[in-house]
């Protein structure tokens, strides 16, 4: 995926993470993301949402488990739950899904379209894995896994970003 350029100037690129309900997985990678890129300056070239496939946590912050994760480990998070919508499909460039249920959804709400932008988080997972667990019913220590799978993951993400000549 190549940026969209105007004149000269390249649009800041779009990247989108979800899962179910957006208060536990998808918040806590658009979290990490953000502090990854404005660690490395980049914090300006790229917009980071997340979202949920399901309407249950609409204007919500996070799971209070997850915001004490995220800050245990340094990450700050401000989200606000929202739901995914068919716009979010033409507006960002990358769609990473936690899981392959999500990841269908996804696809469905596309109706066959967009299907190269649409991925499973753990494609750039640099150890052995298919999902991001869901940590909601889980413990504390679920919750530290997704955020060591999705810290591992969003930095091969961004690796492949680089590796494109996208960063």
């Amino acid at each position: 995926m190549i940026p969209k350029f105007v004149g000269l100037k390249a649009l800041k690129m779009k990247v989108l993470f979800v899962c179910l309900g957006n208060i536990c997985r998808s918040p806590l990678a658009e979290g990490i993301m953000k502090h990854k890129l404005n660690l490395d300056g980049l914090i300006e070239k790229v917009v980071v949402d997340s979202c949920g496939t399901s309407d249950y946590h609409i204007g919500d912050m996070p799971d209070v488990r997850t915001r004490k994760n995220a800050e245990k480990n340094g990450v700050k998070l401000s989200h606000l739950g929202r739901q995914l919508s068919s716009s979010d499909l033409d507006q960002f460039d990358f769609i990473l899904a936690m899981d392959r249920a999500n990841h269908q959804n996804i696809l469905r709400l596309g109706n066959g379209t967009h299907q190269d932008k649409i991925k499973l988080m753990r494609e750039f997972d640099p150890m052995e894995g298919d999902e991001v667990p869901d940590p909601y019913y889980g413990n504390e220590d679920d919750f530290q896994e997704v955020f060591e799978i999705l810290d591992r993951s969003i930095d091969g993400f961004l690796a492949h970003l680089r590796s494109k000549g996208l960063l």
